[in-house]
């Protein structure tokens, strides 16, 4: 299959990665063509537009920062695109956007599916990510070959849009915790206790998380990476509490995650890993956490 892959950044360039390691050929793009050399050594064609990608692929994926990328990059794809071809957003996006974008692919006879992942740049890499898909099941179970060379954990969520809605609880959830997280261990440190014995005591206990487990270690280690900047996690939370707003539902747990990861978007630390945040708590509280690991 011919598979032409847009957005080849810290995500998708190693799941472009794994589709041309299966065997498929791939045409691949990015805003930044440096972002495809690699993929290019590798043996992947580096288009030289979007039109081009369109017109010499089956199936064309896009793995983007957000919801405004993808509705322009949709709408210079689009017309390109003719009956029998497939277009898969793998972006993080409004549900309300990728129907719009589904009807519209409809009625050129374009198929379309929803598929935000979950896993981070880790799992991109070991093709373990978890896809959360939306859209028909037929066309969902003529693609999820392909999908499992990305992912070992394919979910057909419903109708266009679940996978999206899917995502977005994830990311809510998630980001909620890291923020009560980070309270927990600086809380804990400030009140004396030791910060790896207190990480080791809940990770056995009911309060334990992969966050926990994973994020706050990479804390106390001082390894903070930069694979999910704070400025994502604001365009996440903000589209999960757009859709509990066009729901008529409050999110006052999310609420509070939100207004935090603002603070901290709007004191600096954008560009940085979510995990970072870990350093205003550090100075509101005159505690440090970060590289205290004893074990």
């Amino acid at each position: 299959m011919k598979i032409g892959f847009i957005g080849t950044g810290n995500m998708g360039a190693p799941m472009a990665a794994n589709i041309l390691a299966s065997g498929h050929q791939l045409t691949v793009y990015d805003v930044s063509s440096g972002a495809t050399e690699e993929l290019v050594r590798a043996g992947a064609k580096r288009a030289e537009n979007l039109t081009s990608l369109a017109i010499g692929s089956d199936l064309v994926i896009l793995s983007l920062p957000g919801p405004s990328e993808v509705a322009s990059v949709f709408a210079e794809v689009l017309p390109s695109m003719v009956s029998g071809q497939i277009l898969i957003d793998m972006s993080t996006n409004s549900p309300e956007l990728v129907k719009g974008i589904a009807e519209e692919a409809k009625r050129v006879g374009v198929g379309f599916l929803d598929a935000p992942v979950s896993g981070g740049v880790r799992g991109a890499k070991k093709g373990i990510l978890t896809i959360m898909v939306g859209g028909d099941k037929a066309l969902f179970d003529s693609v999820e070959e392909l999908l499992s060379t990305m992912g070992e954990n394919i979910f057909h969520a419903g109708d266009v849009g679940s996978g999206n809605v899917a995502k977005l609880i994830n990311n809510s959830l998630a980001f909620s915790i890291m923020m009560a997280n980070a309270e927990a261990i600086v809380l804990g440190s400030k009140a004396g206790v030791n910060p790896t014995v207190l990480w080791d005591i809940v990770r056995v206990s009911s309060g334990s998380s992969l966050t926990w487990q994973g994020g706050i270690k990479t804390i106390l280690q001082d390894r903070l990476p930069t694979a999910f900047t704070v400025d994502l996690a604001c365009k996440d939370i903000d589209l999960a509490t757009e859709l509990a707003t066009d729901l008529n539902m409050d999110l006052e747990i999310v609420s509070v995650a939100q207004k935090m990861l603002k603070r901290f978007q709007a004191s600096g630390l954008g560009q940085e890993d979510i995990l970072a945040t870990i350093k205003s708590l550090e100075d509101a509280n005159q505690v440090v956490v970060r590289g205290v690991w004893d074990k």
